[in-house]
């Protein structure tokens, strides 16, 4: 009897675990998204948790923690309870952050579990119609004929349409002069208006002035074309071969939550983002659904991790 019940304890966990994921949720899931509301990080996690919320017979209440690109927010989610009932949906600034910031109270990635991606934000290589070029490689040799001489606007120091532009500039051999503002939506007035020439701007922040004509879109950062414009050519394919800068949205867990929980919360994720009313909602944000298992997402928060720490390095921007 005394070894009947000594196997019978080591088996309890590991029975337990499969259990729990079976039950899960049994109550109402946190959901923390660190940026304000209207935001497309909050927009993107807002339409796939209220399809979470159907599916899975409970509410995933979202909560918007804003500040420090994110990095308040998440040290609130790092410090919760492991057990798959707080979540956080947040952008690359994540791993961004572990370099802008000379000091975070969290650990990037041993304070975290990568859940799911949701959707790629690709940037846009745009410029001012004044400018004559009309494709990506005409671009690149004006701006060598012109060192110094063509701006470019970012949304701040460190943002990703700032580390993208610094990639493209490094990748071709470029020199260009960087003009931050606080945010989007002055970064793309700067652009329409000409105080800037240039910018890798989300391609929903620029999408209707593109398809107006008051700005001329050159090419796509990522590696694949996008459904907002799917006659735009990625950039790697039309003047500047092995660039792509593919920011994200993802959903994250305290590290340590059961891995049987973050499977299931994967598989309901990606079944959500193929839902016709989901794809639409992507759609009208310019966004596409990006799917992916937890190890394809672990791979991708590593090797972004590196990359950007380059990017940072390279342009030298920081955060106190």
């Amino acid at each position: 009897m005394k070894i009947f019940a000594s196997m019978l304890a080591l088996l309890l966990p590991a029975v337990a675990l499969p259990l729990h994921a079976q039950t899960y949720p049994a109550k109402s899931v946190r959901v923390l998204i660190p940026w304000p509301p209207g935001g497309s990080n909050d927009v993107i996690g807002r339409i796939v948790m209220q399809k979470l919320s159907e599916t899975l017979g409970q509410q995933f209440v979202i909560e918007n923690r804003g500040g420090a690109s994110g990095a308040i927010g998440a040290d609130l989610v790092a410090k919760a309870p492991p057990d798959g009932y707080t979540i956080m949906v947040h952008s690359t600034s994540h791993v961004g952050n572990a370099s802008m910031y000379k000091k975070l109270p969290y650990d990037t990635l041993k304070d975290f579990v990568g859940v799911a991606l949701l959707a790629n934000q690709p940037g846009l290589l745009t410029v001012h119609p004044a400018l004559p070029v009309k494709s990506v490689r005409e671009f690149i040799a004006l701006a060598r004929a012109h060192p110094d001489q063509i701006n470019y606007s970012s949304s701040g120091n460190g943002s990703t349409p700032h580390l993208s532009m610094a990639l493209f500039a490094a990748m071709a051999g470029l020199k260009m002069v960087h003009v931050p503002y606080k945010g989007g939506a002055p970064q793309v007035t700067a652009l329409m208006s000409g105080e800037t020439q240039s910018s890798l701007a989300t391609i929903s922040t620029v999408l209707v002035h593109v398809q107006s004509g008051r700005l001329r879109g050159l090419g796509i950062a990522s590696l694949k074309r996008s459904t907002a414009l799917p006659d735009m050519p990625p950039i790697a394919s039309v003047g500047l071969p092995g660039f792509e800068m593919d920011p994200w949205v993802g959903v994250f867990a305290p590290a340590g939550t059961p891995r049987a929980i973050v499977e299931k919360l994967n598989a309901e994720i990606n079944r959500a983002m193929k839902q016709p009313d989901v794809l639409k909602n992507f759609a009208g944000q310019a966004s596409d659904p990006w799917y992916s298992t937890v190890d394809e997402f672990d791979a991708r928060l590593k090797a972004d991790y590196d990359k950007y720490a380059k990017l940072i390095k390279l342009t030298g921007a920081s955060v106190e």
